[in-house]
């Protein structure tokens, strides 16, 4: 593939320690800028480390700046935490837009709106109005159900309200590609334990083109699926539009209005991500009894008997297992296709 350069903003530990891994087995030269700088992620409920503020991502970011290595095609952005970084990173993202606003399709930006899950927000609330400001931005953003919602003004219950969400996103923000990552509810037609990812590019005219894609469901927990998710369709986005003559070069890389929603480059890029999660999960499951095994081992006498630890071991057994299964992530071995709404 063509040398390609990514700038990712993520949560240090589970966003950027998967995210960086994910583009870089795919080929992707990546300059990350930490939002946070912890020992490990929060779901181990201790940690050690700091926040960066708005004004040092700025200023990382004015040193690549100062030293040309600013030429970048895409960026991902996370979680951030706060409005004020929330806005820093959005002036970045229009800069570089703004830089490559006479070569259409040359900055792509995917942007994941973190702000809450299962109807509960988890950051400052002032982060939602920041993340609104920032969407018309973006070329494709990846907001869970809740977070769709917010961002909608519309709450999502079935197919229909899904799908009037989607289109009040294209409408409000003029964003051009959404992917739903996750549904509270099973769409028509979905089999038992099967989950769903429902996802839209826009016509010329800014209607959705809705396809879903079901794959079976994983009964597990596991640490930072959103950020591998967030990178892997950075990656096959890019890969997908590539294999259309003279995408690359078109503004927000928009399909012909004849190209239907299930073979829409969106749609071929969620296919080959999910795909590979579904493996890299299925592996981590496999391992978690082993790895919850060998640490247990490790303890004191006091430690089992108190059962101290029990919920770092558990985590640690959650944390994706992406090295041993890097041949997955490169080409997953399983298919789901998309189907159009």
């Amino acid at each position: 593939m063509e040398e390609t350069s990514l700038l990712i903003f993520s949560f240090s530990y589970v966003g950027n320690k998967i995210a960086v891994f994910t583009l870089q087995s795919l080929g992707y030269d990546v300059a990350a800028l930490n939002t946070v700088q912890f020992s490990n992620h929060t779901g181990y409920r201790q940690w050690t480390g700091t926040t960066v503020s708005a004004q040092e991502i700025t200023d990382l970011y004015d040193g690549l700046r100062q030293s040309y290595l600013d030429d970048f095609d895409m960026m991902l952005s996370g979680y951030i935490p706060g409005a004020e970084a929330v806005a820093s990173v959005g002036n970045i993202g229009k800069e570089l837009k703004n830089k490559n606003k006479g070569t259409p399709g040359n900055f792509f930006w995917v942007l994941d709106p973190v702000m809450g899950d299962n109807g509960k927000i988890y950051v400052a609330e002032d982060v939602v109005p920041a993340y609104k400001e920032l969407i018309e931005h973006a070329d494709l953003i990846l907001p869970n159900q809740f977070e769709a919602e917010l961002l909608s003004e519309v709450k999502i219950v079935d197919m229909e309200s899904l799908n009037t969400a989607i289109q009040a996103l294209h409408d409000k923000y003029r964003i051009p590609h959404v992917i739903i990552t996750s549904v509270n509810f099973s769409p028509p037609g979905q089999p038992p334990s099967h989950l769903s990812v429902i996802g839209s590019s826009m016509t010329s005219i800014g209607k959705a083109r809705l396809f879903k894609i079901t794959f079976p469901s994983i009964d597990c927990y596991f640490c930072g699926t959103g950020d591998m998710f967030g990178a892997l369709v950075t990656a096959r986005m890019r890969e997908a539009v590539q294999s259309v003559p003279g995408l690359i070069n078109r503004a927000n890389w928009l399909s012909d209005d004849t190209v239907s929603a299930a073979q829409l480059p969106l749609a071929r890029a969620a296919e080959k991500v999910l795909a590979s999660m579904h493996e890299v999960l299925t592996k981590t499951r496999d391992a978690m009894p082993g790895i919850i095994e060998r640490t247990r081992a490790r303890l004191t006498e006091e430690e089992r008997v108190n059962r101290k630890g029990e919920r770092q071991i558990t985590s640690k057994a959650s944390e994706l297992q992406l090295v041993q299964n890097l041949d997955v992530l490169r080409s997953p071995g399983v298919q789901f296709k998309a189907q159009q709404i």
